[in-house]
C-alpha cells in the first residue's frame, strides 16, 4: 500500500475541494432534502410573522415560514409544509400568537375534498391576522406624545360654550369633556412618563422574549418531574408521619428510664459547669508537660532523656588528686 505522504497531492487537494464544495451545497439545500411542499397564503398585514416561524396544524408543527414579501397591496407568506401533512384545497391560514410577548406562529386549518397544489396560494378571503397588543400601546404612547393638550381644552371649552343655550344633558356633558381634557392637561407629564415607561418595558420584554420562553420551559419541566415524583414524596411523608409516632411511642414507654438518665447528665453538666475554672488551668498548665513529652519521643521509637546523678561518672574522685594526678585521696580514680 503507497504511503498517504506519497500520493499525488494535487489529486487530494482536487478530491478535498470537491468534498468541501459537497458538504457546502449540502447544507445551503438540507431543507430541499429534508423534504415537504412549498406554498403560499396572502395576508392583509405581516402582524409580526418572520421568516423560520413555525408552521402548525392542530397545534403539531409540520413546517416553517420561509419568507415574508410584500406583493402590491398585500403581504405574502411562503412556508413549506411536511409530506404528511394534508393541505386541502380549502385550508384556512391564521398567524396566531405563540407567546405573550408577540412572537407568532402560522396555523392552518385543513378543509376542502381536495389537495391543494404545490405552490398553490390560499386567498385573503381564508387568511386572518391578529391584533398585536404590544405594538398597539407603542402606537398609543406616540400618538398621544404627539396630541397638543393645551388646544385640545381650548377646543372643548370652544365646543361648550357654543353649546350653551343647547339642552342641559348635552352641555352637561361638553362641560364634563372640558374638564377631562384639563385634567389631562394638567397631568400631562405624568402621563407621558408614564407611557414611555410603558414603551420601554414592552421593548425589554419583547427583546427577553426568548428568555422568558425558556425560563416559562423550564418552570414546566420542574413542575412536570415535581408531578412525576409526588407519589415517592406522598411516600415520604407517609413514612415520616410513621417514624414520629414510633418515636413517641418509644419515649412514652421508656419515659421512666431517661428521666433518671437526664438527670444524672444534669447534675455531671453542673458540676462541669462549676469547675470550669479549674479545668481551664489545668490545661494551661498541662501544655508544657505535653510539649516536653512530644520531644522526648519526637526522635524515634525510643523514649529520648536524661536523668542527671543517676550513676557515678568513671574517673570521678570524691577527695584530692596526688601531686602526680594519678592517685586520688580520699575516693577510688
Amino acid at each position: 500500500m503507497i504511503p498517504f505522504r506519497e500520493r499525488n497531492k494535487t489529486v487530494i487537494g482536487s478530491v478535498g475541494i470537491l468534498s468541501i464544495l459537497a458538504l457546502l451545497a449540502g447544507s445551503f439545500s438540507v431543507d430541499a432534502i429534508i423534504g415537504g411542499e412549498e406554498y403560499k397564503a396572502e395576508f392583509t398585514e405581516a402582524a409580526g410573522l418572520r421568516p423560520n416561524d413555525e408552521v402548525r396544524i392542530s397545534g403539531v408543527k409540520v413546517g416553517k415560514v420561509l419568507s415574508v414579501d410584500l406583493a402590491g397591496d398585500r403581504v405574502q407568506v411562503e412556508f413549506r409544509a411536511n409530506d404528511d401533512a394534508r393541505i386541502g384545497d380549502r385550508t384556512r391560514a391564521d398567524i396566531r400568537i405563540k407567546t405573550l410577548l408577540g412572537r407568532k406562529f402560522l396555523m392552518l386549518t385543513p378543509e376542502g375534498d381536495g389537495e391543494l397544489e404545490p405552490g398553490g396560494v390560499i386567498p385573503l378571503a381564508r387568511t386572518t391576522s391578529p391584533y398585536d397588543i404590544a405594538e398597539a400601546f407603542q402606537d398609543l404612547s406616540t400618538s398621544v406624545g404627539e396630541i397638543d393638550d393645551e388646544q385640545l381644552a381650548r377646543s372643548f371649552t370652544v365646543l361648550a360654550e357654543t353649546f350653551r343655550d343647547t339642552p342641559d344633558e348635552v352641555r352637561i356633558s361638553l362641560e364634563g369633556l372640558g374638564r377631562l381634557s384639563r385634567t389631562l392637561a394638567s397631568r400631562d407629564q405624568e402621563l407621558r412618563a408614564l407611557l414611555d415607561r410603558s414603551r420601554g418595558v414592552s421593548q425589554v420584554l419583547a427583546e427577553r422574549d426568548e428568555d422568558l420562553t425558556a425560563f416559562l420551559a423550564d418552570s414546566s419541566l420542574v413542575l412536570q418531574e415535581v408531578a412525576r415524583r409526588r407519589e415517592a414524596i406522598s411516600r415520604l411523608l407517609d413514612t415520616t408521619v410513621v417514624l414520629s409516632e414510633q418515636l413517641r411511642a418509644l419515649v412514652r414507654e421508656n419515659r421512666a428510664d431517661l428521666a433518671p438518665a437526664l438527670e444524672r447528665l444534669r447534675n455531671v453538666t453542673d458540676m462541669l459547669r462549676s469547675n470550669q475554672a479549674n479545668l481551664d488551668a489545668s490545661l494551661v498548665r498541662l501544655a508544657p508537660f505535653v510539649r516536653v513529652f512530644a520531644n522526648n519521643l519526637g526522635n524515634g521509637r525510643w523514649f529520648d532523656t536524661l536523668v542527671q546523678n543517676l550513676l557515678t561518672p568513671v574517673g570521678f574522685c570524691p577527695g584530692t588528686w596526688g601531686e602526680d594526678g594519678t592517685q586520688c585521696t580520699g575516693g577510688t580514680p
